[in-house]
């Protein structure tokens, strides 16, 4: 039997994976209409794996799939020239490699105004906001962190604990806190904490934090489809359970962030995009 303070658990976001993108629409609209119109000479940039194989040229790529040769596609990379680029690879019939890019974005392709970088002399920023922090958000009880009872402290109970969580309307997720050790179990809800906590305490042993979330795994679950459904193109999506929102990420953010702040509240969805604009 396995104790809590030995399990070793890596809670990541679910992520919805999509088509790569580009623009995109209002979300109060419905997808067909048209998306707000780019700047034609506006320049952007990022850090991709560019992929070329016998079914397509050059494309950026921000989801790899790992075998050797990699896999991916995305939009295509216009004015692309493998002999300015540095650090390529080339195996059966798949020539790729990792660059900074720099070009204008047309909604559909990135055409380079300037010859790509090493994307190992660089790194991808990573906006605010989009890293999970696994921190406990409760206090640890006077004396610290203890297994109160290591017969119910085990993945058997974890995974009791995740189906009790998952069958609550009002469940907003459950993670581990690694950082503290014993390591924490995290579970949210969005009301009836006492009646929560006590429930869990029934099926745990281990250390355990229950705290209030403002939307539950189902409201954000809604979002989630609205927008993959309102929003073309997306490169992945999804809930963020220690943030208790939807991240969202796209090639372009051409005002989505402003447009989605308005329809569900500041913050609620997180947009992220792989090309920054060049100021």
């Amino acid at each position: 039997m396995r104790h809590f303070g030995w399990i070793v658990a890596a809670p990541v976001a679910a992520l919805l994976l999509a088509a790569c993108g580009d623009e995109e629409a209002p979300v109060s609209a419905s997808p067909s209409d048209a998306p707000p119109s780019a700047d034609p000479d506006q320049l952007y940039t990022g850090v991709f794996t560019v992929l070329e194989n016998g079914d397509h040229g050059p494309q950026l790529c921000t989801v790899v799939a790992e075998s050797f040769p990699p896999q991916c596609g995305g939009p295509d990379v216009l004015g692309w020239n493998w002999d300015e680029a540095p650090d390529v690879t080339s195996e059966n019939d798949v020539t790729w490699g990792y660059y900074s890019v720099t070009g204008t974005w047309d909604g559909t392709a990135l055409t380079l105004a300037e010859p790509p970088l090493a994307g190992a002399a660089t790194s991808p920023v990573v906006p605010d906001g989009t890293v999970p922090d696994f921190t406990s958000p409760c206090q640890p009880p006077a004396g610290g962190w203890t297994v109160t009872d290591p017969a119910t402290a085990t993945e058997t109970a974890l995974a009791a604990v995740s189906a009790y969580v998952d069958e609550q309307a009002d469940g907003a997720g459950m993670w581990i806190d690694s950082s503290a050790e014993p390591t924490v179990l995290n579970a949210r809800f969005t009301g009836d904490l006492e009646q929560h906590e006590a429930a869990l305490r029934a099926i745990w042993g281990g250390p355990l934090c229950v705290s209030e979330a403002g939307r539950s795994t189902q409201d954000l679950t809604a979002i989630q489809d609205e927008l993959t459904a309102a929003v073309p193109d997306v490169i992945t999506i999804g809930p963020e359970v220690t943030a208790n929102v939807v991240q969202l990420s796209v090639f372009v953010d051409n005002g989505l962030q402003e447009q989605l702040d308005e329809q569900y509240g500041e913050g609620v969805v997180q947009v992220s995009a792989s090309l920054r604009p060049v100021e």
